[in-house]
């Protein structure tokens, strides 16, 4: 009886540590932007998470569709704790009912219209779509959208795919909005058509292009470009103009959420808390080249001015990414339809 108490004991004492063990490991499905730049913003604040914690952070990256999809594929055997993507991808995953509600500590200090309304997700870094040219190759950036028709953009042109990246989605988006509405936007992106090299799942990818000079111009946003220019020295961020003259651009934040069913949901609520405290919002500017979403903290850093004067002089407006989200998949369908992809 002796004997088998200890072996009993020994046993339950193996699963407790094998338990703890597990628990000390977060994994983060992230759409990609954060992890740019040396140093960057995800390197600083995970090791900082982990040195106060104890917790690891297993980091998986992909587009902001591509993220989103994989949760989906693994809803009847979750993988990720946390999620981290682009907007309507993370309403996608709310409509789709694999977010688990959750109120973090900084939520007082985040504005309510920025976000969910059930708790299901908080923006974590605030962004906006741009576009980048090389200007080695070019003398000055295009002015408007009727510039990038020209001949001599020829397969020097790229936008990542509507529907898998976030940026392209908004870069679709942003065209109904600027030319007035789906019917003339999708006119314009037949026509840019012509010039464009092809579709790629992920935005990040396109600025190594642009540096190179492979192609002239991309899509993108502001804080994974801002990111990238310290390492991509030939890449420039600029924004069109529409066809009233105004310089557009959507807000585009990163957004995060906790996976429902997460492996490790304590460790999971622990890396948003961290990711939405001010030891990791203070760094948004300097290390991630992007925007605080809280209302408490307020850059002063060198780089937060570089972002002001990037963004001066531009009109930013938000959709309705609800009504986005209800059209995507016809809009997608539409999309490759007009151009063939």
């Amino acid at each position: 009886m002796k004997l088998f108490l200890r072996v009993f004991t020994v046993f339950g004492l193996l699963l407790f540590a094998l338990s703890a063990f597990a628990a000390q490991v977060v994994t983060i499905y992230s759409a990609d932007g954060l992890h740019d730049g040396d140093p960057n913003w995800y390197a600083a604040v995970f090791s900082q998470f982990t040195k106060e914690t104890g917790i690891k952070v297993q980091y998986i990256e992909g587009g902001s569709g591509v993220v989103v999809n994989r949760v989906l594929a693994e809803r009847y055997s979750p993988q990720a704790d946390v999620l981290v993507t682009l907007p309507p991808f993370m309403q996608k995953a709310a409509a789709e009912g694999v977010l688990r509600p959750y109120t973090p500590k900084a939520a007082k200090h985040i504005p309510t219209d920025l976000k969910s309304g059930k708790g299901l997700w908080y923006p974590m870094v605030n962004n906006y779509l741009c576009m980048i040219y090389n200007k080695a190759a070019l003398s000055a950036a295009p002015q408007t959208y009727d510039d990038l028709l020209s001949a001599r953009f020829k397969q020097r042109l790229q936008y990542s795919t509507p529907g898998q990246a976030g940026d392209g989605t908004a870069f679709m988006v942003q065209a109904f909005h600027v030319f007035g509405g789906r019917d003339a936007g999708f006119a314009y992106l037949k026509k840019l058509q012509a010039n464009n090299v092809g579709p790629s799942s992920s935005t990040g990818r396109l600025a190594a292009l642009v540096n190179k000079g492979e192609i002239w111009i991309a899509n993108g946003d502001v804080q994974m470009n801002f990111a990238q220019m310290r390492s991509y020295p030939n890449i420039s961020i600029f924004f069109l103009k529409g066809p009233d003259g105004k310089r557009y651009t959507l807000a585009l934040p990163y957004d995060v959420a906790m996976v429902k069913n997460a492996p490790h949901p304590e460790a999971a609520r622990k890396l948003i808390n961290f990711v939405l405290g001010k030891w990791a919002q203070d760094r948004i500017a300097s290390l991630a080249r992007g925007f605080t979403v809280r209302s408490d903290v307020h850059p002063t850093d060198n780089s937060f001015k570089g972002l002001q004067r990037i963004m001066d002089g531009v009109t930013i407006w938000t959709p309705d990414w609800n009504d986005t989200l209800e059209h995507l998949s016809e809009d997608v369908d539409r999309w490759q339809q007009v151009t063939g992809s």
